[in-house]
C-alpha cells in the first residue's frame, strides 16, 4: 500500500487490494518471469529438440516444436511472460522462423543483465550497452553474411531444409523443400522499385490426411475440398466461367417475427408457388451472367440447387473465406454480394474438374489476371499434417526471406559465435560501465550453440571451447554438426539460414530485455505474490497467480 504523509495523517492512494513491487524486488519478478519463458522452449531448439505436448482447456492436443506456437498455446498471464511472448510472435511475423533462439536469446540477456544488477550497475547503463551491442552485432552479421543468386535453387532448397531439420516436415525434407523453393519461385515479382519480392499471399497451403507426407504435391491454381450440392451437377468442366458470391443463395428472413393465416390450401399453395418464383429468379439471374461454376461463400437453398442442377450449373456451397479470396486471384474475378449487380465481367475463367478418389475440385485460372499456386500437403493424421504445415510455412518464409534479402548465413550456432568474439573485441573500445553490458550480450548469444549442444546431448562447453577456437582461427562458419558432435563449416555443408532471421531475432530480443530492464516499479490492482518465484526453469508466481498455464493449462507439456 502506497502511502504519503499529510498534514500528519497517511494519504491513501492505492485501493484496498492494490499491491505495489519497486527496485530491486520488482526487478528480480520480472527477470525471473522472463527467463521462466525462455526456458520453457528452449529444450526445443534445433535437429534434435524435442517436442511439446499441448492440452487445452477443450481437451484439444498440439503436439509442436515450434517456439510461437508453444508459446501461443500456453495459457500466459503474467504480464512481464507476455513481453516475451511478443518476441517470438515479432519474430514470426517479420522474419518467419528462428522464434526459439529469439526467446532463448531474450532470457539469456535478462540472466546476465541480473548478474550485473547485483554487481551494482545501473539499469540505465545495461540497456545503454545492450543498444550499442545489437546495433554492432547486425553490422557484424552484414559483414559475415554471404552474397546468393536467387536463382540458385540448390541453395535455396538447404535453406528449406535447415528450417525443417528438427520439424515434423524432416522425414520428407528432400521432396517438400524442392516444392517449397517451387512454390516461392511460382509467386516471385519484381517490386516498382526494381526489387524481388516473393508474395505468398498468392499461395495457398492445403491440408489432407490419409496418405503420407511423400505424396504432397504443389499445384497450379487451387483446391477445394468440397463437393458439389447436387448429384445433377457436372463435376468437370472445361471452359468454366465462375460466378464468386459472398451472399446465400437463400430466401431473406424477416426482419420481425410474422405469421402467416390462409383460409385455403390454394392461399398455402399460391404462397410457396411464390416463394419457388424468388428462388428461380435468383437461379435465372445466374444464369443471365453467363457462369456455369458458382463457388458460394454462404449457404443454397435445396431448392436453388435443383434448379441450378437443371441449367448444368456446378455450385460449390459454404466454401471458406479463404478459398473465395484465393479463387479470387487464381481466376480473376470479383466477389459478388448483390446478384442484382452481377455481370459477366464479374466471372473468372479457367478450367474445374474434379479427383473423385480424393475428394477434390482442381481450379486453374486461364485468363490474363490469373495467377497462384497451392501447395497440397498429405499426412497420415491431424497431428501429423498440423505439425507439417507449420514446419512448411516457416520454410516458406526463411526462402521467400532469403529471395528478398539475398543474404544467408551457416548454421549451427556459427553466427553467434562469430558475432560474439566480435563483440567480446569491440567491448574493448567502450569506456564506462557499459563495457560490461557488451560483453554480457556477447555472453548470452552463445547460448545458441550451448543449447543445440545440450539438446543433442553433447558436452557444451566442451563444443563452446572447441567453436571459439575455431572462429579465433579465422572459420567463420564454423558451426556444430549436432549429429557427429563434430565442429564444420556449416555454409558447405548445407546448413544455412537467411542473415535477415538473425537479424531480426537479435533485435528483438534486445529491445525485449531493454524494455524489462527499464521497469522498477510494478503496482497491480489486485494480489501480488511472489510465492514460488524459483530459480532458473522455475514459473514466477507473481501477478495474477504467475504463468498460470505453464502449470495448469499446459496439461502434460512441463
Amino acid at each position: 500500500m502506497s502511502q504519503r504523509q499529510m498534514q500528519g495523517q497517511p494519504m491513501i492512494i492505492l485501493g484496498e487490494d492494490a499491491q505495489r513491487m519497486k527496485d530491486k524486488s520488482a526487478q528480480e519478478h520480472n527477470i525471473s518471469a522472463a527467463r521462466a519463458v525462455a526456458e520453457s522452449v528452449r529444450s526445443t531448439l534445433g535437429p534434435k529438440g524435442m517436442d511439446k505436448m499441448l492440452v487445452s482447456s477443450m481437451g484439444d492436443v498440439t503436439v509442436t516444436n515450434d517456439g510461437v506456437t508453444i508459446l501461443t498455446e500456453m495459457d500466459i498471464d503474467n504480464p512481464t511472460a507476455s513481453m516475451i511472448v511478443e518476441v517470438a510472435e515479432t519474430q514470426e511475423d517479420e522474419a518467419g522462423d528462428g522464434t526459439t533462439s529469439a526467446v532463448a536469446i531474450a532470457g539469456e540477456l535478462l540472466k546476465n543483465a541480473e548478474d550485473l544488477l547485483e554487481q551494482d550497475i545501473h539499469p540505465s547503463a545495461i540497456i545503454s550497452g545492450f543498444d550499442m551491442a545489437a546495433a554492432e552485432a547486425k553490422s557484424a552479421l552484414a559483414e559475415i553474411a554471404t552474397d546468393v543468386d536467387r536463382d540458385d535453387e540448390e541453395l535455396l532448397k538447404k535453406v528449406a531444409e535447415t528450417s525443417m531439420t528438427g520439424k515434423g516436415a524432416e522425414v520428407n525434407k528432400d521432396l517438400l523443400a524442392q516444392l517449397i523453393v517451387d512454390a516461392v519461385r511460382a509467386v516471385t515479382v519484381e517490386a516498382e522499385d526494381g526489387s524481388v519480392v516473393a508474395d505468398l499471399e498468392y499461395l495457398d497451403i492445403e491440408t489432407q490426411t490419409g496418405r503420407s507426407a511423400g505424396n504432397s504435391e504443389l499445384l497450379k491454381g487451387a483446391v477445394v475440398d468440397k463437393d458439389a450440392v447436387h448429384e445433377e451437377m457436372p463435376t468437370d468442366v472445361e471452359d468454366a466461367k465462375v460466378l464468386l458470391m459472398d451472399t446465400a443463395i437463400e430466401l431473406e428472413d424477416t426482419e420481425v417475427d410474422a405469421q402467416l393465416s390462409v383460409d385455403s390450401p390454394d392461399q398455402l399453395q399460391t404462397f410457396l408457388d411464390q416463394e419457388e418464383k424468388q428462388l428461380r429468379d435468383l437461379v435465372d439471374k445466374v444464369e443471365a451472367t453467363g457462369a456455369n461454376v458458382l463457388f458460394c461463400q454462404k449457404g443454397i437453398d435445396d431448392m436453388a440447387q435443383h434448379y441450378l442442377a437443371q441449367k448444368g450449373i456446378l455450385a460449390i456451397e459454404r466454401g471458406k473465406k479463404s478459398d473465395i479470396e484465393f479463387l479470387k486471384e487464381v481466376l480473376g474475378a470479383s466477389v459478388v454480394s448483390d446478384l442484382d449487380s452481377a455481370s459477366e465481367a464479374d466471372l473468372g475463367h479457367g478450367t474445374v474438374s474434379r479427383d473423385e478418389k480424393q475428394k477434390l475440385f482442381y481450379i486453374e485460372g486461364t485468363g490474363a489476371d490469373s495467377h497462384g499456386v497451392t501447395l497440397l500437403l498429405r499426412g497420415s493424421t491431424e497431428h501429423v499434417v498440423d505439425e507439417l504445415e507449420r514446419g512448411v510455412e516457416d520454410a516458406l518464409d526463411v526462402v521467400s526471406a532469403t529471395v528478398a534479402n539475398g543474404k544467408v548465413l551457416g548454421g549451427g550456432g556459427a553466427p553467434e559465435v562469430e558475432v560474439a568474439a566480435r563483440l567480446r573485441d569491440f567491448a574493448d573500445s567502450v569506456e564506462g560501465r557499459e563495457q560490461l553490458a557488451v560483453e554480457a550480450f556477447a555472453d548470452a548469444l552463445e547460448i545458441i550453440p550451448r543449447t543445440l549442444a545440450e539438446n543433442a546431448g553433447l558436452n557444451s562447453i566442451d563444443t563452446l571451447v572447441d567453436l571459439r577456437s575455431a572462429h579465433e582461427r579465422g572459420e567463420v562458419s564454423a558451426g556444430l554438426n549436432v549429429f557427429s558432435g563434430d565442429v564444420e563449416n556449416t555454409l558447405e555443408a548445407g546448413v544455412v539460414e537467411p542473415e535477415h532471421a538473425k537479424r531480426q531475432a537479435i533485435s528483438s530480443a534486445a529491445e525485449a530485455a531493454n524494455l524489462v530492464l527499464k521497469i522498477d516499479d510494478i503496482i497491480a490492482a489486485g494480489d501480488l505474490s511472489t510465492e514460488g518465484d524459483g530459480d532458473e526453469g522455475g514459473a514466477p508466481g507473481g501477478m495474477g497467480g504467475g504463468m498460470g498455464g505453464m502449470g495448469g493449462g499446459m496439461g502434460g507439456m512441463m
